[in-house]
Order: C-alpha cells, then structure tokens, then sequence
C-alpha cells in the first residue's frame, strides 16, 4: 500500500498546507550560557544542556532527578554529536537517536518534536511606558531564544498600530481572550499566550494566561531581569502543555486510528502528527486512511487536535442492528478512533 503514495512523496512538501502544529527542528540543540572555557566550566555546562534537554522531552522537571540517568548525567558526551563555543555560550547538539534511547530505558515518556504553536502576546510595562512584544523587534530575540531553550515554537504579532491597542492590560487579563482571539486568527497557531511583564522595583514579574482549545492554564512568574523572566515563563507553559501530548510508560496500546477526509497533502500532515506513535498505514480506500499506533487514546486526541480534526461517533448496537452472534453492521471495535476533516 506504501506504493500508492511513493510517486507523489516528493510533491508533498509543496501540497502539505500551513499546518497549524509546528515541528521544533532544533529540539535536540542545547545553548548553556558559560563564564569560561575551562573544563570544569564545560563539564558543568554539558550537564545543564542535558538536564534542558530532559526537561523539553518529557516536561517533568523530576525527570532530571531520575535514578536512570544518573550515569548519563555524569557523563552526558555519551548522547552529544558535538559541541562548541558561540559567544558567551555553549552549544550541544545531542543525538536524537541516542538520547530518546537512553530516556526510554530510563522508564521516561517522551514528547514529540510536533507541538502546537504558540502565539505570545506579551507586554512589557516599566517606567519607560509599555510595549508589546512585535515580530522583527529586539524583544523578539530574547523571546524567541527563551522559546528555543524550552522547546517551544512561539509565534509573535506585528504589533502594529491596532494590535498595540488590542494587547491593552484589561485584554491580557480577561478571562475570555476574544479581543485577543479576533486579532489572532491571521496567524493561525494553535494555542494563545498572553502575559503582562512588570519591573517591579528591579524585581521582574509576570502574570500569563495559556489557551487550547476550551483549555485555559495560568500562573505567575518572577526573575531578576527580562530574559530569566521569559525563560520562566516559557519553561511553566511547557511543563502546562506537555501531559496532554506525554504518555505515561503503560499507557501506551495498540490503536487502529481511522481517518476520513484525507488527500495528499494532510497525509503528509498525518505523518507528521502520527511520528511519535509509530504508526503504519495499514489501508488507503478513497480519502479514508487507516494506521496503526501505539498511544493512549486522551493523547492521540490531543494530537490530532492540532490539525484540526473532529472525532467520528462511534456506531453503537442501537443504530446498527445485527443478526444475532454477529456484529453490529458498521460498528467500531473498542481499539478503533475514528476521525475526519
């Protein structure tokens, strides 16, 4: 069956649609601020690269203090490709392959690299005036960095003229973001992060909302100065987002996932949702793929949420009657999601 879609795999890239969930690319590279370069600088410095690296792939920060990776931890060159100096900094490239190995023997579930994207609406009020975090601004570097250090993909506004008006203190606040959400749907992401950044008294404060979907997260955060503060922030909203996509060890079965609706480009957009699971296409008939995964289904359906897919009803013994012995004409086995487009 892998036949079928062999010839046109090359025109995928150019048929997939502006998916909305987004591929963090350099999951698996690690940027550590150091002092020196001395070894024991270096040596230290590897250590909190992974224990980052931990952290964005399973979104526990317990997970560092796993009795598994202590071996690994004394010596994480084990699972680094290379690395090297870049400024002040250290940057780890880690072995994917290796690490989530080595993760998985640890008994630790793994978040994939498809996660929903993110769009920030952040302010920033000090004596100088407030100012909304904008796509192309300086502040765009430091939340971008802070975003990359917690594996995130975080989009932000234009922050023109009206979108500085929406981003006002009583929207960012709001229990319900439809100012936000109205100004929002040009950038089609998937999830929506307003926070309100404060210099109190040299001490960094932040309120933040975080909405997916009909679910709301939020909390506060505080650091010494803007960066630590976004870093906070964005590693709270990572530790938020990840149980909805990180199965549990154990929790994982075999699934039968139906999906109707399909053409080339959102099998391209399937394949990529579905990476984590190891999933097989099983069937192609018309537009209906039917894989094979191994997930949980609340996690499956998390996952298929961020393509926008709508869960199927399962046929009940009620609405399809069935001779007796038999099955119910058109029912759907216990294992069996179905969904559609």
């Amino acid at each position: 069956m892998r036949a079928v879609f062999r010839p046109f795999l090359l025109c995928l890239a150019l048929l997939a649609p502006a998916a909305w969930a987004q591929t963090v690319t350099d999951l698996y590279q690690v940027r550590e601020a150091v002092s020196g370069q001395q070894p024991e600088e270096r040596s230290a410095a590897l250590t909190r690269a992974l224990d980052t690296l931990v952290l964005r792939l399973t979104g526990s920060a317990a997970a560092v203090q796993n009795p598994g990776l202590a071996e690994l931890r004394k010596n994480p060159q084990q699972v680094i490709s290379q690395y090297g100096y870049e400024a002040d900094a250290l940057l780890v490239q880690f072995d994917p392959v290796s690490t989530d190995a080595a993760l998985q023997r640890a008994g630790l579930p793994l978040w994939g690299a498809n996660r929903p994207a993110i769009l920030a609406w952040w302010l920033t009020e000090s004596d100088a005036g407030s100012s909304l975090a904008g796509d192309g601004q300086d502040s765009a570097v430091m939340l971008t960095r802070a975003a990359q250090h917690r594996g995130l993909p975080l989009r932000l506004p234009l922050a023109d003229l009206n979108e500085q008006l929406v981003g006002a203190p009583e929207n960012l606040t709001a229990n319900e973001p439809e100012a936000l959400r109205a100004a929002s749907e040009r950038y089609a992401a998937d999830a929506l992060l307003a926070v309100q950044a404060k210099d109190n008294g040299g001490q960094w404060q932040a309120s933040w909302r975080l909405w997916l979907g009909d679910a709301r997260e939020q909390g506060t955060a505080s650091a010494a100065d803007p960066a630590q503060l976004a870093d906070a922030v964005l590693l709270a909203v990572s530790e938020r987002l990840a149980p909805r996509f990180v199965v549990a060890p154990g929790a994982a079965r075999s699934l039968t996932l139906e999906v109707e609706g399909a053409d080339l480009a959102r099998y391209a957009e399937l394949q990529r949702l579905l990476e984590p699971f190891a999933a097989q296409l099983v069937k192609a008939d018309g537009g209906r793929l039917t894989y094979r995964v191994s997930a949980s289904a609340e996690q499956l359906r998390a996952q298929l949420a961020l393509a926008h897919l709508q869960e199927s009803p399962a046929v009940s013994a009620e609405t399809a009657p069935a001779a007796p012995g038999q099955a119910p004409a058109g029912a759907v086995p216990a294992d069996t999601l179905r969904f559609h487009w």
